[in-house]
């Protein structure tokens, strides 16, 4: 017996019987009184099982089930159970790449009633041709089309012959087999197979050669695609979670953004490009490294700095310290067009120039900074800004390093005073892992460090010594990751 008088399940399918009941219930009761889909939780679902989640964690473990996959099955039933409201048409998309070399197989599908836009899509895509592009009915073999009726769409242009054989051929087959499947494995309800159409817009590459497996890439990308749009996917966490961990294949690198503080930024202020060349290649990988490039260094070589240093670090978030005073436009487009994520605003400068320089910069989609060196009242500089920045550098300056504290006091009063914005804190000035630690227990995102590092005859371990003050940093999260879905 469990908690509460409940009794274990004694089979892996008793088990999953009762989860998916409760999780489905929990369903029906997060929709109602959130007024839209809802997923289902572990904790909820323990709930609805009268047991502790430790211990509905515990059963999932022994009876090796994925609660994620309960919850995915649960979800797509309640998409498929809602579609059919009077009123309102059904209307899911769907998205799969699959394979590799030449043959890999790519995705894009629509599927919904014929009464509705999908079905308006279909019949405009059957009835309006376009030379290279010509749309055709899947079919399982000549005369056997499946059920949604499906319409396929070349992406690449149909040049010749071979091209036109290899669409007509193994990726019709492919799209019509894994529909047909779909409905068969209760993908697709069977009941809508007459009311919905499909439209799937189909690659394949000129080069591709090996017709196995143009069929085999297809056929798993589409049915992957079908069980995305019935369930809905994907859910916006997952969107959440990965837009700053993904790399795109054919971009080749990622483009970081600040999303997990803290952060280490190493300020290179030395101006010799090549010996910050030889310190970048010292630092180890871990993406809680952000690089700037300091203010000495792009007054030497000029903006284009940035983008000589990014042929070395493409992945690393890249901070240019310009200390804008005037024309704050100007100056962000000119680190902008070298490829810098954040550009850094002296809190000296004009509220003019401060909020047209934000304003720029949130414009293009980079991180706009402001630094409180010798600004006598921070708080009240910000309070006149009409674009509020993204990131407040608290700098005590490197004059001032003889019996000065840093100032850490301001970090909770610039949490408690601008609740209502969205910003992170840096800390600068003489930083040395001690001082840094202080810094991130009262509250800093980013501690930036200079000469500590950059001075440093072993580069890699003055890092470290920073990249171990907190558990976060001390993982390198994210480096070994492989993606997979």
């Amino acid at each position: 017996m469990s908690e509460h008088g409940v009794k274990k399940p004694e089979t892996k399918e008793e088990f999953v019987k009762s989860l998916m009941e409760a999780a489905k219930k929990e369903i029906e009761a997060r929709s109602l009184l959130r007024r839209k889909p809802a997923k289902p939780t572990i904790s909820g679902t323990a709930k609805l099982l009268k047991i502790h989640r430790d211990t509905l964690y515990a059963w999932l473990k022994e009876f090796n089930v994925d609660f994620k996959e309960i919850a995915e099955a649960v979800s797509t039933a309640q998409v498929t159970e809602n579609v059919g409201v009077p009123g309102k048409y059904a209307y899911l998309i769907g998205e799969a790449l699959a394979g590799e070399d030449n043959e890999v197989a790519h995705i894009d599908l629509l599927i919904g009633d014929k009464e509705g836009p999908v079905g308006e899509a279909f019949a405009a895509g059957l009835s309006h041709l376009s030379r290279g592009h010509t749309p055709l009915l899947a079919v399982i073999r000549p005369n056997l089309p499946p059920k949604p009726h499906t319409l396929l769409v070349p992406k690449v242009t149909i040049k010749n012959l071979e091209d036109t054989n290899k669409i007509f051929g193994p990726a019709q087959a492919a799209v019509a087999k894994a529909v047909a499947d779909a409905v068969e494995e209760g993908i697709i309800p069977k009941d809508k197979v007459d009311d919905w159409v499909i439209v799937c817009s189909v690659f394949v590459h000129p080069q591709a050669k090996d017709y196995r497996r143009i069929y085999h890439y297809n056929y798993g990308a589409t049915k992957l695609a079908l069980k995305r749009a019935l369930a809905k996917y994907p859910p916006l966490e997952k969107v959440f979670y990965d837009k700053d961990r993904a790399k795109h294949p054919i971009m080749g690198f990622r483009v970081p953004r600040l999303w997990r503080p803290p952060y280490l930024q190493i300020s290179l202020d030395i101006p010799d490009l090549e010996r910050n060349k030889k310190i970048i290649a010292q630092i180890p990988r871990s993406d809680r490294i952000i690089l700037e490039m300091g203010t000495p260094l792009i007054k030497r070589y000029g903006t284009k700095v940035i983008s000589e240093l990014r042929e070395i670090a493409r992945d690393i978030f890249f901070v240019a310290d310009l200390k804008t005073l005037d024309v704050g436009k100007v100056e962000v487009d000119l680190a902008y067009d070298e490829t810098a994520d954040a550009v850094v605003a002296a809190g000296l400068a004009p509220v003019e120039t401060l909020n047209a320089f934000t304003h720029e910069a949130k414009r293009l989609g980079i991180y706009a900074a402001v630094d409180m060196l010798n600004v006598e009242n921070p708080i009240k500089k910000l309070r006149m800004l009409k674009e509020f920045p993204d990131i407040i550098i608290l700098h005590r300056g490197i004059d001032q390093e003889t019996g000065r504290t840093l100032g850490l006091e301001l970090i909770q009063e610039l949490r408690d005073t601008f609740q209502d914005k969205r910003f992170l804190i840096a800390v600068a000035g003489g930083i040395v892992p001690e001082t840094a630690k202080e810094a991130l227990e009262k509250g800093a995102d980013i501690i930036i460090v200079g000469r500590y590092v950059t001075q440093s005859k072993d580069v890699e371990r003055a890092v470290r010594d920073f990249l171990e003050l907190t558990p976060e940093t001390r993982q390198d999260i994210d480096l070994f990751r492989v993606h997979v879905e």
